[in-house]
């Protein structure tokens, strides 16, 4: 049996059906998830915006803090340690460098298992995203390094990135001229790609 038919068969079966004993429970699904505001309704269209507006929050970075270390300074809890706060934001800052690299190879594993050139479609929704962040250059600092520290990645990007990543590596290769793969059954396909990037 070839890869892809393998995998469109493993996708299709019940993952309840002879496990034995209970299945941990699932992540939420992205479907589940509310849309960011402005944000694309299609999976290459959300995780470019999603990396769009990710992008400008870390290119903030340096800019907001200083301001965000006076905040913590002057507005500290009793008993709570600033080193520790201030260590919230740097996880925060690592964290957001492995989500952008997700987010980039989800996008490059969609456009090149697309049977059309969709780098443009997703070039646009990462000005989108990144124009989230465009009210930064008018407010005063304190505003912005308020609205940065209360920032994060809406819920719905990571789960998507790794759908659409996992959906275009499986049908990437029926789009490969050079990979072996027999023909499959057109319904399997189209059930799979019903979760595929659309290509406008």
């Amino acid at each position: 049996m070839s890869a892809l038919l393998l995998a469109l068969a493993l996708l299709a079966q019940d993952p309840a059906a002879g496990g034995g004993g209970a299945a941990p429970a699932p992540a939420p699904e992205a479907t589940e998830l509310p849309y960011p505001a402005g944000a694309p309704r299609d999976d290459y269209g959300l995780v470019s915006w999603c990396h769009g507006a990710l992008t400008g929050y870390v290119e903030l970075h340096d800019q907001v803090m200083p301001e965000v270390k006076r905040i913590e300074t002057t507005y500290r809890a009793p008993g709570s340690s600033l080193a520790a706060d201030m260590k919230v934001y740097a996880d925060m800052n690592k964290q957001a460098q492995k989500d952008l690299k997700l987010f980039a190879s989800a996008m490059e594993a969609a456009e090149r298992a697309s049977i059309k050139p969709i780098n443009t479609i997703g070039a646009a929704a990462v000005q989108r995203g990144r124009g989230s962040w465009s009210m930064a250059a008018n407010l005063p600092p304190a505003r912005v390094a308020q609205e940065w520290m209360s920032w994060t990645p809406p819920a719905r990007c990571a789960p998507t990135a790794q759908r659409l990543e996992k959906n275009a590596k499986l049908l990437g290769a029926a789009f490969d001229p050079g990979a072996e793969v027999a023909p499959a059954d057109p319904m399997s396909v189209t059930a799979v790609s019903s979760d595929a990037p659309a290509n406008p």
